[in-house]
Protein backbone atom coordinates (compact mmCIF):
# COMPACT_ATOMS: atom_id res chain seq x y z
CA UNK A 1 0.00 0.00 0.00
CA UNK A 2 1.16 3.54 -0.79
CA UNK A 3 -0.22 5.90 1.92
CA UNK A 4 -1.00 9.55 1.21
CA UNK A 5 1.52 10.53 3.91
CA UNK A 6 3.74 9.00 6.52
CA UNK A 7 6.42 9.85 9.06
CA UNK A 8 10.11 9.85 8.11
CA UNK A 9 12.13 8.47 11.04
CA UNK A 10 15.91 7.97 11.08
CA UNK A 11 18.19 6.16 13.51
CA UNK A 12 19.30 9.57 14.78
CA UNK A 13 15.66 10.36 15.60
CA UNK A 14 15.32 7.09 17.49
CA UNK A 15 18.58 7.63 19.38
CA UNK A 16 17.48 11.13 20.43
CA UNK A 17 14.34 9.71 22.06
CA UNK A 18 16.30 6.88 23.71
CA UNK A 19 18.68 9.43 25.21
CA UNK A 20 15.73 11.15 26.88
CA UNK A 21 14.33 7.82 28.11
CA UNK A 22 17.70 7.09 29.71
CA UNK A 23 18.02 10.58 31.19
CA UNK A 24 16.51 12.39 34.14
CA UNK A 25 13.50 14.08 32.51
CA UNK A 26 10.71 12.53 30.48
CA UNK A 27 8.72 15.75 30.70
CA UNK A 28 9.24 19.36 31.84
CA UNK A 29 12.97 19.04 31.24
CA UNK A 30 15.45 20.80 28.92
CA UNK A 31 14.36 19.27 25.61
CA UNK A 32 11.15 21.30 25.23
CA UNK A 33 12.79 24.74 25.51
CA UNK A 34 15.58 23.50 23.23
CA UNK A 35 13.01 22.48 20.61
CA UNK A 36 11.26 25.82 20.97
CA UNK A 37 14.57 27.60 20.41
CA UNK A 38 15.27 25.51 17.31
CA UNK A 39 11.98 26.65 15.74
CA UNK A 40 12.70 30.27 16.68
CA UNK A 41 16.09 29.93 15.01
CA UNK A 42 14.50 28.47 11.86
CA UNK A 43 11.63 30.96 11.58
CA UNK A 44 13.18 34.06 13.28
CA UNK A 45 10.09 34.31 15.52
CA UNK A 46 10.93 35.69 18.97
CA UNK A 47 8.96 33.19 21.06
CA UNK A 48 7.74 29.61 20.65
CA UNK A 49 5.38 27.62 22.87
CA UNK A 50 5.37 23.85 22.31
CA UNK A 51 2.07 22.08 22.93
CA UNK A 52 0.38 18.68 22.85
CA UNK A 53 -0.87 19.27 19.28
CA UNK A 54 -1.78 22.05 16.86
CA UNK A 55 -5.38 22.09 18.08
CA UNK A 56 -4.27 23.02 21.61
CA UNK A 57 -1.89 25.62 20.14
CA UNK A 58 -4.80 27.17 18.23
CA UNK A 59 -6.88 27.17 21.41
CA UNK A 60 -4.11 28.90 23.36
CA UNK A 61 -3.67 31.40 20.53
CA UNK A 62 -7.35 32.32 20.69
CA UNK A 63 -7.26 32.68 24.46
CA UNK A 64 -4.11 34.82 24.31
CA UNK A 65 -5.98 37.16 21.96
CA UNK A 66 -8.89 37.34 24.43
CA UNK A 67 -11.33 35.43 22.23
CA UNK A 68 -14.52 34.84 24.20
CA UNK A 69 -18.31 34.56 23.90
CA UNK A 70 -18.66 38.09 22.50
CA UNK A 71 -15.90 37.59 19.90
CA UNK A 72 -16.19 36.97 16.18
CA UNK A 73 -13.64 34.71 14.51
CA UNK A 74 -13.39 34.05 10.77
CA UNK A 75 -11.47 31.25 9.08
CA UNK A 76 -11.34 29.32 5.83
CA UNK A 77 -13.97 26.65 5.33
CA UNK A 78 -11.47 24.44 3.47
CA UNK A 79 -9.51 23.13 6.43
CA UNK A 80 -9.69 20.53 9.16
CA UNK A 81 -12.38 21.33 11.72
CA UNK A 82 -9.80 22.38 14.34
CA UNK A 83 -9.31 25.71 12.56
CA UNK A 84 -12.87 26.66 13.55
CA UNK A 85 -13.27 24.56 16.69
CA UNK A 86 -10.58 26.55 18.51
CA UNK A 87 -12.84 29.60 18.45
CA UNK A 88 -15.87 27.60 19.54
CA UNK A 89 -13.91 26.26 22.55
CA UNK A 90 -13.79 29.90 23.68
CA UNK A 91 -17.53 30.35 23.07
CA UNK A 92 -16.90 32.69 20.12
CA UNK A 93 -19.08 33.22 17.08
CA UNK A 94 -17.51 31.59 14.03
CA UNK A 95 -17.86 32.52 10.37
CA UNK A 96 -16.13 31.39 7.21
CA UNK A 97 -14.43 32.87 4.16
CA UNK A 98 -14.71 31.32 0.71
CA UNK A 99 -11.53 30.12 -0.97
CA UNK A 100 -9.53 30.79 -4.09
CA UNK A 101 -10.65 28.35 -6.78
CA UNK A 102 -7.09 27.36 -7.68
CA UNK A 103 -5.20 27.16 -4.39
CA UNK A 104 -7.97 26.39 -1.89
CA UNK A 105 -6.52 29.13 0.33
CA UNK A 106 -8.56 32.00 1.75
CA UNK A 107 -9.84 34.21 -1.08
CA UNK A 108 -8.65 37.79 -0.66
CA UNK A 109 -11.57 38.97 -2.81
CA UNK A 110 -14.08 37.16 -0.59
CA UNK A 111 -12.39 38.44 2.55
CA UNK A 112 -12.48 42.05 1.31
CA UNK A 113 -16.16 41.80 0.40
CA UNK A 114 -17.10 40.21 3.71
CA UNK A 115 -15.17 42.83 5.69
CA UNK A 116 -16.85 45.69 3.81
CA UNK A 117 -20.28 44.22 4.57
CA UNK A 118 -19.34 43.53 8.19
CA UNK A 119 -18.24 47.14 8.70
CA UNK A 120 -21.65 48.35 7.53
CA UNK A 121 -23.40 45.84 9.80
CA UNK A 122 -21.05 46.35 12.79
CA UNK A 123 -20.08 42.67 12.72
CA UNK A 124 -16.34 42.92 12.03
CA UNK A 125 -14.19 40.01 13.24
CA UNK A 126 -11.88 40.19 16.22
CA UNK A 127 -9.63 37.47 14.81
CA UNK A 128 -9.07 36.01 11.33
CA UNK A 129 -7.41 32.60 10.95
CA UNK A 130 -5.97 32.08 7.44
CA UNK A 131 -5.10 28.43 6.71
CA UNK A 132 -2.03 27.62 4.60
CA UNK A 133 -3.56 24.66 2.77
CA UNK A 134 -1.13 21.91 1.72
CA UNK A 135 1.83 24.04 2.85
CA UNK A 136 1.33 27.04 0.55
CA UNK A 137 0.99 30.38 2.31
CA UNK A 138 -2.07 32.56 1.95
CA UNK A 139 -1.37 36.11 0.78
CA UNK A 140 -0.42 37.26 4.25
CA UNK A 141 0.71 40.70 3.16
CA UNK A 142 -2.77 41.56 1.89
CA UNK A 143 -4.48 39.95 4.88
CA UNK A 144 -2.22 41.93 7.21
CA UNK A 145 -3.02 45.17 5.37
CA UNK A 146 -6.72 44.42 5.82
CA UNK A 147 -6.15 43.74 9.53
CA UNK A 148 -4.74 47.24 9.93
CA UNK A 149 -7.69 48.72 8.06
CA UNK A 150 -10.37 46.76 9.93
CA UNK A 151 -8.59 46.21 13.26
CA UNK A 152 -8.53 42.43 13.64
CA UNK A 153 -5.84 40.09 14.96
CA UNK A 154 -4.37 37.27 12.85
CA UNK A 155 -3.58 33.66 13.73
CA UNK A 156 -1.84 31.84 10.89
CA UNK A 157 -2.89 28.19 10.86
CA UNK A 158 0.34 26.94 9.35
CA UNK A 159 -0.20 23.34 10.46
CA UNK A 160 0.83 22.23 6.95
CA UNK A 161 3.54 24.78 6.35
CA UNK A 162 6.62 24.48 8.57
CA UNK A 163 9.59 24.93 6.24
CA UNK A 164 7.64 26.87 3.62
CA UNK A 165 8.42 30.39 2.46
CA UNK A 166 6.37 33.53 1.88
CA UNK A 167 8.11 36.43 0.14
CA UNK A 168 11.45 34.81 0.84
CA UNK A 169 10.89 34.55 4.62
CA UNK A 170 10.16 31.41 6.56
CA UNK A 171 6.51 30.82 7.36
CA UNK A 172 6.30 31.24 11.12
CA UNK A 173 8.25 34.50 11.28
CA UNK A 174 4.97 36.24 12.26
CA UNK A 175 5.89 39.17 10.04
CA UNK A 176 2.24 39.51 9.06
CA UNK A 177 0.46 37.91 12.01
CA UNK A 178 0.13 37.95 15.78
CA UNK A 179 0.58 34.19 16.20
CA UNK A 180 1.50 31.29 13.89
CA UNK A 181 0.64 27.67 14.67
CA UNK A 182 2.48 24.56 13.45
CA UNK A 183 1.51 20.88 13.64
CA UNK A 184 3.92 18.00 14.21
CA UNK A 185 1.49 15.13 13.58
CA UNK A 186 3.18 12.09 11.96
CA UNK A 187 2.04 12.93 8.43
CA UNK A 188 3.24 16.55 8.68
CA UNK A 189 6.60 17.93 7.48
CA UNK A 190 8.41 17.10 10.72
CA UNK A 191 6.93 15.13 13.59
CA UNK A 192 6.99 14.83 17.36
CA UNK A 193 4.49 11.91 17.11
CA UNK A 194 1.79 14.29 18.30
CA UNK A 195 2.55 17.91 18.96
CA UNK A 196 2.12 21.52 17.98
CA UNK A 197 3.64 24.93 18.49
CA UNK A 198 2.52 28.54 18.66
CA UNK A 199 5.02 31.21 17.62
CA UNK A 200 4.80 34.96 18.19
CA UNK A 201 6.92 38.08 18.30
CA UNK A 202 4.89 39.56 21.17
CA UNK A 203 6.07 38.96 24.71
CA UNK A 204 2.64 39.42 26.32
CA UNK A 205 1.05 36.81 24.04
CA UNK A 206 3.91 34.37 24.66
CA UNK A 207 3.64 34.75 28.44
CA UNK A 208 -0.11 34.21 28.38
CA UNK A 209 0.16 31.06 26.24
CA UNK A 210 2.98 29.68 28.40
CA UNK A 211 0.90 30.28 31.52
CA UNK A 212 -2.29 28.71 30.13
CA UNK A 213 -0.36 25.73 28.71
CA UNK A 214 0.36 24.47 32.22
CA UNK A 215 -2.89 24.68 34.23
CA UNK A 216 -2.62 28.45 34.76
CA UNK A 217 -0.06 27.66 37.49
CA UNK A 218 3.00 29.77 38.33
CA UNK A 219 6.04 29.43 40.58
CA UNK A 220 7.12 33.00 39.81
CA UNK A 221 6.95 34.88 43.14
CA UNK A 222 6.53 38.20 41.32
CA UNK A 223 3.21 36.98 39.91
CA UNK A 224 1.85 35.54 43.16
CA UNK A 225 -0.93 37.17 45.18
CA UNK A 226 0.86 36.53 48.51
CA UNK A 227 4.34 35.73 49.77
CA UNK A 228 5.64 32.29 48.87
CA UNK A 229 5.32 29.62 51.56
CA UNK A 230 8.61 28.05 50.46
CA UNK A 231 10.46 26.44 47.55
CA UNK A 232 7.56 24.02 47.04
CA UNK A 233 4.94 26.73 46.63
CA UNK A 234 2.92 27.45 43.50
CA UNK A 235 -0.30 29.29 42.71
CA UNK A 236 -3.00 28.75 40.11
CA UNK A 237 -3.79 32.20 38.78
CA UNK A 238 -6.22 31.23 36.02
CA UNK A 239 -8.06 28.24 34.60
CA UNK A 240 -5.42 26.75 32.33
CA UNK A 241 -4.89 23.40 30.64
CA UNK A 242 -2.43 20.54 30.50
CA UNK A 243 -1.19 21.29 26.98
CA UNK A 244 2.49 20.52 27.65
CA UNK A 245 4.70 18.67 25.21
CA UNK A 246 6.92 15.92 26.68
CA UNK A 247 10.71 15.86 26.46
CA UNK A 248 10.51 12.64 24.45
CA UNK A 249 8.43 14.39 21.81
CA UNK A 250 10.64 17.47 21.86
CA UNK A 251 13.80 15.39 21.43
CA UNK A 252 12.29 13.82 18.32
CA UNK A 253 11.33 17.30 17.11
CA UNK A 254 14.86 18.65 17.60
CA UNK A 255 16.30 15.77 15.61
CA UNK A 256 13.72 16.15 12.86
CA UNK A 257 14.17 19.93 12.64
CA UNK A 258 17.85 19.44 11.82
CA UNK A 259 16.71 17.75 8.59
CA UNK A 260 13.98 20.25 7.72
CA UNK A 261 15.74 21.63 4.63
CA UNK A 262 16.49 18.12 3.38
CA UNK A 263 12.88 17.03 3.92
CA UNK A 264 11.47 20.09 2.13
CA UNK A 265 13.83 19.56 -0.81
CA UNK A 266 12.66 15.95 -1.15
CA UNK A 267 9.02 17.00 -1.07
CA UNK A 268 9.69 19.72 -3.64
CA UNK A 269 11.37 17.17 -5.91
CA UNK A 270 8.35 14.87 -5.60
CA UNK A 271 6.05 17.78 -6.52
CA UNK A 272 8.17 18.52 -9.58
CA UNK A 273 8.03 14.85 -10.61
CA UNK A 274 4.24 14.89 -10.32
CA UNK A 275 4.09 17.94 -12.57
CA UNK A 276 6.20 16.17 -15.18
CA UNK A 277 4.22 12.93 -14.96
CA UNK A 278 0.71 14.42 -14.83
CA UNK A 279 0.88 17.59 -16.92
CA UNK A 280 -0.91 16.03 -19.91
CA UNK A 281 -3.87 14.70 -17.93
CA UNK A 282 -7.31 16.32 -17.63
CA UNK A 283 -6.59 17.67 -14.16
CA UNK A 284 -5.40 20.90 -12.60
CA UNK A 285 -2.15 20.71 -10.63
CA UNK A 286 -1.07 22.83 -7.66
CA UNK A 287 1.23 25.67 -8.59
CA UNK A 288 4.95 25.21 -8.16
CA UNK A 289 4.97 28.94 -7.22
CA UNK A 290 8.16 30.99 -7.38
CA UNK A 291 10.96 28.75 -6.24
CA UNK A 292 13.06 30.47 -3.57
CA UNK A 293 10.45 33.14 -2.80
CA UNK A 294 7.01 31.62 -2.18
CA UNK A 295 7.88 27.95 -1.72
CA UNK A 296 5.23 25.55 -0.47
CA UNK A 297 6.23 23.11 2.25
CA UNK A 298 4.42 20.46 0.15
CA UNK A 299 2.60 18.75 2.97
CA UNK A 300 -0.04 17.68 0.43
CA UNK A 301 -0.19 17.36 -3.35
CA UNK A 302 -3.80 18.16 -4.22
CA UNK A 303 -5.02 17.63 -7.78
CA UNK A 304 -8.34 18.94 -9.10
CA UNK A 305 -10.36 16.96 -11.62
CA UNK A 306 -11.87 19.02 -14.41
CA UNK A 307 -14.88 16.67 -14.42
CA UNK A 308 -16.17 16.51 -10.84
CA UNK A 309 -18.55 13.66 -11.72
CA UNK A 310 -15.51 11.37 -12.03
CA UNK A 311 -14.08 12.06 -8.55
CA UNK A 312 -15.59 9.08 -6.70
CA UNK A 313 -14.73 6.68 -9.52
CA UNK A 314 -11.13 7.91 -9.78
CA UNK A 315 -10.72 7.89 -6.00
CA UNK A 316 -12.01 4.31 -5.75
CA UNK A 317 -9.81 3.04 -8.58
CA UNK A 318 -6.74 4.52 -6.94
CA UNK A 319 -7.68 2.99 -3.61
CA UNK A 320 -8.34 -0.36 -5.30
CA UNK A 321 -4.78 -0.21 -6.63
CA UNK A 322 -3.67 0.28 -3.00
CA UNK A 323 -2.80 3.92 -3.60
CA UNK A 324 -4.26 5.35 -0.40
CA UNK A 325 -5.34 8.75 -1.69
CA UNK A 326 -7.42 11.09 0.45
CA UNK A 327 -9.50 14.27 0.23
CA UNK A 328 -8.48 17.49 2.03
CA UNK A 329 -10.95 18.76 3.10
CA UNK A 330 -14.71 18.48 3.44
CA UNK A 331 -15.82 22.12 3.92
CA UNK A 332 -16.21 22.81 7.63
CA UNK A 333 -19.49 24.67 7.18
CA UNK A 334 -21.12 21.48 5.84
CA UNK A 335 -20.41 19.45 8.97
CA UNK A 336 -23.50 18.64 11.05
CA UNK A 337 -22.22 20.55 14.09
CA UNK A 338 -21.79 23.72 12.04
CA UNK A 339 -25.06 23.22 10.21
CA UNK A 340 -26.71 23.31 13.64
CA UNK A 341 -25.16 26.77 14.00
CA UNK A 342 -26.92 27.90 10.82
CA UNK A 343 -24.48 27.10 8.00
CA UNK A 344 -25.61 25.17 4.92
CA UNK A 345 -24.48 23.71 1.61
CA UNK A 346 -24.46 26.54 -0.90
CA UNK A 347 -23.06 29.15 1.49
CA UNK A 348 -19.53 29.09 0.03
CA UNK A 349 -19.75 27.98 -3.61
CA UNK A 350 -16.06 28.17 -4.51
CA UNK A 351 -15.11 26.03 -1.53
CA UNK A 352 -17.80 23.50 -2.35
CA UNK A 353 -16.71 23.32 -5.99
CA UNK A 354 -13.07 22.93 -4.89
CA UNK A 355 -14.04 20.10 -2.53
CA UNK A 356 -16.03 18.30 -5.24
CA UNK A 357 -12.97 18.03 -7.53
CA UNK A 358 -9.99 17.37 -5.26
CA UNK A 359 -7.93 14.28 -4.49
CA UNK A 360 -4.72 14.30 -2.42
CA UNK A 361 -2.04 12.11 -3.97
CA UNK A 362 0.67 10.44 -1.85
CA UNK A 363 3.32 12.89 -0.68
CA UNK A 364 6.13 12.00 1.72
CA UNK A 365 9.95 11.98 1.51
CA UNK A 366 10.35 8.22 1.01
CA UNK A 367 7.95 8.12 -1.98
CA UNK A 368 10.00 6.77 -4.90
CA UNK A 369 9.93 7.78 -8.55
CA UNK A 370 8.80 4.24 -9.44
CA UNK A 371 5.85 4.63 -7.07
CA UNK A 372 5.01 8.02 -8.57
CA UNK A 373 5.10 6.54 -12.08
CA UNK A 374 2.72 3.80 -10.91
CA UNK A 375 0.39 6.40 -9.37
CA UNK A 376 0.45 8.39 -12.61
CA UNK A 377 -0.37 5.32 -14.70
CA UNK A 378 -3.31 4.26 -12.52
CA UNK A 379 -4.61 7.83 -12.49
CA UNK A 380 -4.28 8.08 -16.29
CA UNK A 381 -6.23 4.85 -16.79
CA UNK A 382 -8.94 5.93 -14.33
CA UNK A 383 -9.44 9.27 -16.05
CA UNK A 384 -9.89 7.58 -19.43
CA UNK A 385 -12.88 5.60 -18.15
Amino acid sequence: MIPYGRQNITQEDIDSVINVLQGDFLTQGPAVPAFEKSLCDITTAHYAIATTNATSALHLACLALNVGPSSRVWTSTISFVASANCARYCGANIDFIDVDANSGNMSITSLKEKLADAKINSTLPNVVIPVHLAGTSCDMQQIHALSLEYNFAIIEDASHAVGGLFQGKMIGSCQYSDITVFSFHPVKIITTAEGGMALTNKNDLAEKMQHLRSHGVTRDEQLMTEDSHGAWYYQQLSLGFNYRMTDMQAALGISQSKRLTEIINKRRSIAQNYHRLLSELEIDLPSLATMGKDDSAWHLFIIRLKDQSKRAMVFNKLRKAEIWVNVHYIPIHTQPYYQELGFNWGDYPQAEDFYSRIISLPMYPELTLIQQEFIAEVLREALLN
